[in-house]
C-alpha cells in the first residue's frame, strides 16, 4: 500500500523552515542574555516543557485581567493555529469546534475531538462531547493538542482540548463580577478561593455565574448558570489530591439556521418566520471526579481519576406533523436522561533503564442513556409541546483502552517516543417502543483498533527542537449519528463504520528572544470518513466517505515586544478533500474525488496586539480572518470569507489586598454582515447561521484578599 502519494509540497515548508528558524536561533545566541520562561505542558505525558514535546502543542494561559465577558470558551482560543472554533450565536446548539478538519461535519456539540476538564472526560465514549460546562471564570489554562499524539487518547481523538481548573493559593479571597453587552447580555459571577498551609486542609476554588441573553437573533434568548468548584489537598507523603464539582444548566432558545436569501435579507431573523415550533433546548449536567497523584520514590509515580456524572437533554425540533404521520418516525422532541462514568488508572516509571520513561494505564468510560422521542404537538395540533411517546430505548457505551508509553533518550540531542492504545467501543440498544409498523429495533456492535504512535525529536540547538511523528487514528459514530438510518425512519443506524487514519507531521519550535515560534506540516488519509448525508428539521444523517485527504501547515509566533506590549499571530492552511468518488445514491449526486469537505476552511489568520502591565492601563486590538466555508459535499455554496477586528481597553487598579478590574470591549468592529458557522448539508438549504454584527460588552471584577 502506497500510504503517502500525495503532492510532497507541504513538506517542503518544513525546510525552509528550518533554515530560518536556525538562522534566528543562531542570531539570538548573539543577542544579549535573555531569560526564557519555561513553558510546562502535560498534554503527551512523558514531556513537561513545550519545546521538548514532540507533538503539536499550543498552550493558552487564563489571562491576569479580564478582557472578554468570558461565556464561551471561543473568546480565549481564537487565533490557536490549526483548531477552527466557530461560535453559532446559538447557545441550543454549543460552538462549532474543529481541529485539523476532524468535527467539522457536527452540526451541533462537539464531535471527532476529545475534550477534558481537570483531567475528566467532557467526551463520551462514542466521541460525542460539549464546552459548556468550561468555567472560563476559574481557569489556568488550556492546552490544544493536534497531531498523531492525539490518538493517546483514544477514540475520536482526532485532537485534544485539555483545560484546566486554577487551584487555591495564597489568602483566602473573594471576587465579584459583573458583565454586561449588546442584546441585554448580562453576567454576574462570584469566586470565593484560598490556599492551605496544612496537609489535612484543603485549598479551595468555588466559582458561580449566572449568565443571560435577548440573542443576537430572533428566538436565540439564553440562560445559563454554572457552578464550579475545585479542592486540592498537597499531603506529607507528597501525593496530591484534586476533587472536582461541576454543575451546568442552560435554557435556549434555537433559531436555526437560514438560507442564502433569508441572510441576505436579514440576517436576524428565525428559519420559520411565525416561529409555531417554538425550537429550543434545556440541559441540566451534574458531574463530579477525583484525581490522586502518588510518588512511590524519585522514579515512580501512580495516577488514579475517577468520575461520575448525569445529563438530562430535552429538544424541541421543527418538524411537521406530516412528517411523523410516518409509524417509524421518532418524534419531533429529544428527550434523555444520561448517566455516565469512569476511571483511569497509570504508572510512571523513569530511569528504569537509563535515560528512559515507561507509562502504562487502563482507561475505563460507561454511559447509560434512557431516550425517548415525543411528538412536537398535542391533540389540537399546537407545536412546541410534548405530545405522544414515538421512541422509548436504553442505549449503552462503554470501552475499556489499555494503553503504554515510553520515551528514549538514545542520545543527548536525540530522543524517540512511542505510544500504543488499544481503542474499542461497544455499543447496545434495547428498544421499549414496538407498535404496529414500528418493530423491534434492538441491537449491538463493536468497534476495536489498535493505534500505535511514534515520534523522533531532535534538539539542533537549546533554541532550536524538530520532531517527526506518524500516528492512527480511530473515530466511531456516536450514537446521535446512528439515531436516524434515513431521514422518516427510526431505529439503529449500525451500518455506519468506524474511520480509521493514518497522519505525518514534521515539526519545529523555537524558544528566544526573538519569540516563541512553532511550524508543523502534516498529511492525513482517512478510510470510511463519516461525512454527514441530510440534516432535515434538526435530524441528521451520516454515512461513511472511502477516502478522504487533509494535508496543511500551521505557523504561530508570540512575542513581548516592549515591556508589557505582546504580539500572537497565527497562520493555518488546511487542504481537506474527498480522496475518492462517492457514489449517487436515490436522493444524492456523485461527490467526485478532489470535491472539498464541507465546513473546513482552507486559510486562517490571527494577529492580536496587546498592551498588558501588571497593573494600570490595558489595550488590545485582534484581527481574524477566516476563508470561505462550503457548505455541502457538493460544493454548491459558499458562506463567504471574512476579516472580522476587535478593540478591547481596560484599567486594572491593585492597592495591597484590593484589585479591581474594569474592561470595555467591542467586536466585529466594522459591523461586517458575515457567517459565523454553517449547519453541512442541510437538505433545505438553510445553511447558514449568521454572526452578530458589532457588538459591545463591559464589565468590572472586583478582588479582595482577607
Amino acid at each position: 500500500m502506497k500510504l503517502y502519494s500525495c503532492n510532497p509540497l507541504p513538506f517542503k515548508y518544513a525546510l525552509l523552515a528550518t533554515v530560518i528558524l536556525k538562522s534566528m536561533a543562531l542570531y539570538a545566541q548573539d543577542t544579549a542574555a535573555y531569560q526564557l520562561p519555561v513553558i510546562t505542558v502535560q498534554a503527551v505525558r512523558t514531556e513537561n516543557e513545550l519545546l521538548q514535546a514532540p507533538a503539536s502543542i499550543q498552550k493558552v494561559q487564563a489571562p491576569e485581567s479580564q478582557r472578554n465577558s468570558n461565556v464561551n470558551v471561543s473568546e480565549l482560543l481564537q487565533g490557536v493555529a490549526g483548531l477552527q472554533i466557530n461560535n453559532r450565536e446559538n447557545y441550543a446548539q454549543d460552538l462549532q469546534i474543529s481541529m485539523r478538519g476532524f468535527g467539522a461535519r457536527s452540526t451541533f456539540g462537539v464531535r471527532g475531538i476529545r475534550l477534558y476538564i481537570d483531567g475528566i472526560p467532557a467526551t463520551m465514549p462514542d466521541g460525542q462531547g460539549q464546552s459548556s460546562n468550561i468555567d472560563l471564570d476559574s481557569l489556568d489554562n488550556i492546552e490544544v493538542l493536534t497531531g498523531p499524539f492525539s490518538s493517546l487518547y483514544g477514540n475520536s481523538s482526532g485532537g485534544t482540548i485539555l483545560t484546566q481548573t486554577k487551584e487555591g493559593q495564597g489568602k483566602d479571597s473573594i471576587q465579584v463580577g459583573l458583565n454586561a453587552g449588546s442584546h441585554h447580555k448580562q453576567q454576574a459571577n462570584i469566586q470565593l478561593q484560598g490556599g492551605s498551609d496544612q496537609a489535612n486542609q484543603p485549598a479551595y476554588v468555588v466559582s458561580s455565574s449566572y449568565f443571560d441573553t435577548d440573542g443576537f437573533r430572533d428566538h436565540s434568548a439564553a440562560r445559563k448558570v454554572l457552578n464550579n468548584a475545585k479542592l486540592t489537598w498537597n499531603l506529607e507523603d507528597g501525593s496530591k489530591i484534586n476533587w472536582l464539582i461541576n454543575r451546568t444548566k442552560i435554557e435556549a432558545d434555537d433559531p436555526q439556521g437560514l438560507n442564502r436569501a433569508q441572510w441576505q435579507a436579514n440576517p436576524k431573523q428565525v428559519n420559520d418566520a411565525k416561529n409555531i415550533y417554538d425550537v429550543r433546548k434545556e440541559i441540566e449536567q451534574t458531574q463530579t471526579g477525583l484525581t490522586w497523584n502518588k510518588p512511590l520514590n524519585d522514579q515512580q509515580e501512580l495516577y488514579g481519576m475517577v468520575y461520575l456524572g448525569n445529563r438530562q437533554v430535552v429538544q424541541y425540533q421543527s418538524i411537521p406533523s406530516s412528517a411523523q404521520k410516518n409509524p417509524r418516525h421518532a418524534g419531533g422532541v429529544i428527550d434523555f436522561d444520561r448517566d455516565y462514568y469512569g476511571a483511569d488508572f497509570r504508572w510512571t516509571g523513569k530511569e528504569l533503564l537509563p535515560n528512559t520513561t515507561f507509562i502504562a494505564g487502563l482507561a475505563f468510560d460507561q454511559m447509560r442513556e434512557d431516550r425517548q422521542g415525543y411528538e412536537n404537538f398535542d391533540a389540537t395540533g399546537h407545536y412546541g409541546v410534548k405530545g405522544d411517546l414515538r421512541r422509548d430505548e436504553i442505549n449503552t457505551l462503554w470501552n475499556l483502552d489499555p494503553y503504554v508509553q515510553a520515551s528514549w533518550q538514545f542520545l543527548p540531542q536525540w530522543h524517540l517516543d512511542a505510544g500504543l492504545r488499544y481503542s474499542n467501543v461497544h455499543y447496545e440498544s434495547e428498544d421499549h417502543y414496538i407498535t404496529t409498523g414500528n418493530g423491534d429495533d434492538s441491537g449491538s456492535t463493536d468497534y476495536q483498533k489498535l493505534l500505535p504512535t511514534i515520534a523522533l525529536g531532535w534538539e539542533i540547538l537549546p533554541e532550536l527542537y524538530a520532531y517527526s511523528s506518524y500516528g492512527k487514528g480511530f473515530e466511531t459514530p456516536t450514537f446521535t449519528e446512528m439515531a436516524y438510518p434515513t431521514v422518516g425512519t427510526s431505529g439503529i443506524n449500525f451500518n455506519l463504520k468506524p474511520a480509521t487514519s493514518d497522519t505525518a507531521e514534521l515539526g519545529l519550535k523555537s524558544q528566544n528572544s526573538l519569540g516563541l515560534f512553532t511550524f508543523a506540516v502534516f498529511h492525513t488519509e482517512t478510510k470510511n470518513d463519516i461525512v454527514p448525508d441530510d440534516a432535515n428539521g434538526g435530524r441528521s444523517t451520516f454515512r461513511n466517505a472511502e477516502k478522504t485527504l487533509r494535508e496543511g501547515l500551521e505557523l504561530s509566533w508570540q512575542k513581548q515586544l516592549w515591556q508589557a506590549f505582546n504580539i500572537r499571530t497565527s497562520y493555518s492552511y488546511l487542504d481537506a478533500t474527498f480522496d475518492a468518488d462517492i457514489p449517487a445514491t436515490t436522493t444524492k449526486p456523485l461527490i467526485q474525488k478532489g470535491t472539498y469537505i464541507p465546513g473546513i476552511a482552507k486559510n486562517q489568520a490571527f494577529v492580536g496586539l496587546a498592551w498588558q502591565p501588571e497593573q494600570g492601563l490595558q489595550a488590545g486590538l485582534e484581527a481574524r480572518y477566516m476563508d470561505k466555508i462550503y457548505v455541502d459535499d457538493i460544493n454548491s455554496d459558499t458562506a463567504p470569507s471574512y476579516t472580522v477586528v476587535a478593540a478591547n481597553v481596560g484599567y486594572l487598579w491593585v492597592n495591597k489586598d484590593w484589585k479591581v478590574n474594569t474592561y470595555a470591549r467591542v467586536d466585529n468592529l466594522f459591523d461586517r454582515n458575515y457567517v459565523g458557522s454553517v449547519i453541512v448539508n442541510d437538505s433545505n438549504s438553510r445553511f447558514f447561521e449568521p454572526a452578530d454584527g458589532r457588538n459591545f460588552s463591559i464589565g468590572m471584577r472586583v478582588n479582595k484578599s482577607f
